[in-house]
């Protein structure tokens, strides 16, 4: 069945080639799918079997978000609260989380993940990317990868997320358990593999190991990188072809030029540094490098309780001086990129029919407005879902 969003005031395509500036901005269109796909870029009062009325609204991709937590149980709000009070931020609280994750029965946790998953949806997240990351071990790594599987085809392994409290002083034997018995039970529900590559966290030679066997079980490579202060997680991620280095809040120039020269996307998470109270990224400085560079929420429940991607726009336009267009681009066909995806992120024959139609005449009102409700509607391969 064909369905026709009709009467856009103004459609962001993401798309150059197709419109306007950066953006590809076609004024007065109608956009019309087939199914799951958008089909054709019309005049407004183009045919089609349905039709959804943007009665002047602005239209644009639905959001892509690169990097989320999405199952996990507990709640850390008092270590937000702390921060808020002075303590500086450090990635310990992670175990918390898995202690109650662990605690947790798989029921609980798919029903905590899809309201959560939801939530992102009826805010104008049409896809994400969801890791695991809170089992840190055997058993529960792959139910969280199994979980993770029935809300996106972007599942992330994140067995090497911290080490566990169980393998203090015993990182490289927790790391042989990650590249082999852990991967071999979250590798069938996973697209790809992470690794926390920090001060803390796993040493250079510890991401590579799974980085490595990752790859060879068939997987794609992503690493949290240079989040904490300047270190090797960016350098990893370029030499070893990681698809996205996500945080990047710590840049020298040599991990400038290694991206500038590489696939490898930089992933800004800029709710995690209002939340930690970090410091923000220089989105500037990376752009005018000629990095690509993609924005994601990073919802996790201690350091990035949030999936609003407009409030994340919001951030890097006013914190990490991006333009409106560079920050609304970054969070739909960034995403795609540092997900290696051409189906989503942008709007156009071909692409995948997921829009989001703002209660607003345009996209600036993204950075404008924060925290107000944005999304009148959104189209999720072809089907309305909110309304």
């Amino acid at each position: 069945m064909t369905l026709v969003i009709d009467d856009i005031g103004l459609l962001v395509t993401c798309d150059p080639t197709r419109g306007e500036g950066p953006l590809g901005l076609v004024r007065d269109a109608a956009l019309v799918t087939d199914g799951e796909r958008v089909v054709a870029i019309e005049k407004a009062g183009a045919a089609a079997d349905a039709r959804v009325s943007a009665e002047g609204r602005c239209v644009m991709p639905g959001f892509v978000d690169s990097h989320t937590h999405l199952v996990f149980a507990g709640d850390r709000s008092d270590e937000f609260a702390s921060r808020m009070a002075g303590t500086p931020y450090s990635a310990g609280g992670i175990m918390t989380t898995v202690a109650a994750t662990r605690a947790a029965s798989t029921e609980d946790l798919g029903e905590l993940a899809v309201a959560r998953r939801y939530a992102a949806l009826v805010s104008g997240t049409t896809h994400v990317e969801v890791k695991s990351g809170y089992g840190l071990d055997v058993e529960h790594e792959q139910r969280l990868c199994q979980l993770a599987a029935g809300l996106t085809d972007d599942v992330t392994f994140l067995g090497a997320h911290t080490i566990p409290t169980e393998y203090a002083g015993r990182g490289d034997a927790y790391v042989d358990l990650v590249c082999g018995e852990m991967l071999a039970a979250c590798a069938p529900f996973a697209r790809w593999i992470d690794v926390f590559c920090e001060v803390g966290a796993f040493d250079v030679d510890q991401s590579r190991a799974v980085l490595r066997a990752g790859r060879a079980a068939g997987l794609e490579l992503r690493v949290h990188a240079n989040q904490l202060g300047f270190g090797p997680g960016v350098q990893v991620a370029v030499e070893e072809g990681a698809a996205s280095a996500d945080h990047c809040t710590y840049l020298t120039d040599g991990d400038l030029d290694a991206l500038a020269g590489s696939k490898t996307v930089a992933t800004f998470l800029p709710a995690s540094d209002f939340s930690t109270r970090q410091q923000y990224v220089d989105a500037r400085r990376v752009i005018d490098a000629g990095v690509t560079v993609a924005i994601a929420s990073n919802c996790n429940p201690g350091s990035s309780y949030t999936s609003a991607m407009a409030f994340c726009i919001a951030l890097a336009v006013r914190d990490m001086h991006m333009t409106v267009e560079e920050a609304v681009r970054a969070a739909t066909l960034g995403g795609a990129k540092a997900l290696r995806r051409v189906d989503v992120g942008w709007l156009g024959p071909g692409s995948r029919a997921d829009a989001l139609i703002l209660d607003a005449p345009t996209y600036v009102h993204l950075a404008s407005r924060p925290g107000m409700k944005l999304a009148h509607e959104v189209i999720s391969a072809g089907e309305p879902i909110v309304r």
